[in-house]
């Protein structure tokens, strides 16, 4: 099931990105580009529908936008955004075959509305934006322009593509760099920075006035799109199901404080001494019926990684319970909790 809470994040991204107003945020706050700044959620089209199944080996995370430019009509610009939470030393060559597959398609639609348009002289194609989103936990350490993943580079450096991808590493930016963002993205970005449940400690560190302006900020219809981030980034913690209720709740309430304070006195020790009891407890008596001690090691260890495992599957499930009594889609509630659709058509005939 870890393979599915893993899958159940990367999707969660492709949800946030795939809201205008939170890719506008996310170019303007992480994106070097002063053209781009004053870029507003109309001037969005999404294209990863038609582009991901281009993309052999794409993850359901990756994004494909046109961004129209504003005072430059027809002038756009199209965004691939590839989402990592591993190194990938491949990235560079993933983001040419992109970028080649994108421009290919523009081509053709190109001659589809005039034909042979791109053999015209002036036929130009338009700039692709190539994005690394990353929020692994380990340095990156790819290369981010193609020319230096190249044999020979100094010699054959005239044949050889030379694009450079934007980088943009989520360990580069402290909580406090975020906070001062003060948008809806923001907050996701900020949780999505807790690895492990000692770090929730870096919510009781944020400023005051950061918390006033996302109440502000935070447009109410985004919500529901955020509480259903917060529990998969939560539950990837281990955070307990009725403990992400509460902290969704005070965020449907517009009560932010609220929400950071409950998450912030989350007693992860007592949690964690529980557990360890409750593991030399069933190891002991596991052990005993055994009569080896190896016996004990092994069966406390599967045991712990067992449980661990049903428990993050029955949080997963029951987000995806709610989801579908909310109303969402078949569709939806398999990219937000990454299981089947086939084990969510059957929560659907349990109704």
């Amino acid at each position: 099931m870890a393979k599915a809470i893993h899958k159940a994040k990367d999707n969660s991204l492709k949800l946030i990105f795939s809201e205008p107003e939170l890719f506008v945020e996310f170019l303007r706050d992480y994106i070097p580009v002063d053209m781009l700044k004053d870029v507003e959620p109309a001037d969005i089209e999404d294209m990863t529908e038609r582009f991901l199944p281009l993309f052999q080996d794409g993850k359901d995370s990756d994004t494909v936008k046109r961004i129209n430019l504003k005072g430059n009509a027809p002038l756009f610009v199209i965004a691939i955004v590839e989402h990592e939470s591993q190194v990938n030393y491949r990235a560079s060559f993933k983001m040419l075959q992109y970028i080649s597959l994108v421009l290919h398609e523009y081509e053709k639609e190109a001659n589809k509305e005039n034909q042979n348009a791109s053999s015209a002289k002036g036929f130009k194609y338009p700039p692709v934006l190539p994005i690394v989103f990353y929020d692994g936990a380990d340095k990156w350490t790819a290369e981010t322009n193609f020319l230096s993943k190249t044999e020979l580079s100094d010699i054959f450096e005239k044949y050889i593509p030379k694009f450079e991808y934007e980088l943009v590493d989520l360990n580069e930016y402290g909580e406090r760099d975020i906070a001062s963002f003060g948008n809806t993205l923001s907050l996701i970005m900020i949780i999505d920075k807790i690895r492990t449940a000692d770090g929730i400690s870096i919510l009781s560190k944020l400023p005051d006035d950061y918390i006033e302006r996302l109440k502000q900020n935070i447009p109410p219809h985004l919500n529901k799109l955020l509480a259903d981030v917060i529990t998969v980034f939560l539950t990837r913690i281990d955070v307990p199901g009725d403990e992400i209720e509460k902290v969704t709740k005070h965020l449907y309430d517009r009560r932010i404080q609220e929400m950071f304070t409950h998450i912030d006195n989350y007693s992860v020790q007592e949690t964690r001494r529980e557990a360890r009891a409750e593991g030399r407890a069933e190891g002991r008596a596991e052990g005993r019926a055994e009569g080896k001690a190896e016996g004990k090691a092994e069966g406390r260890a599967e045991g712990k990684a067992e449980g661990r495992a049903e428990g993050k599957a029955e949080v997963m499930i029951e987000v995806a319970r709610k989801l579908l009594n909310s109303g969402d889609p078949v569709e939806k509630v398999c990219r937000v909790t990454g299981l089947s659709r086939k084990e969510v058509e059957g929560l659907c005939d349990a109704k």
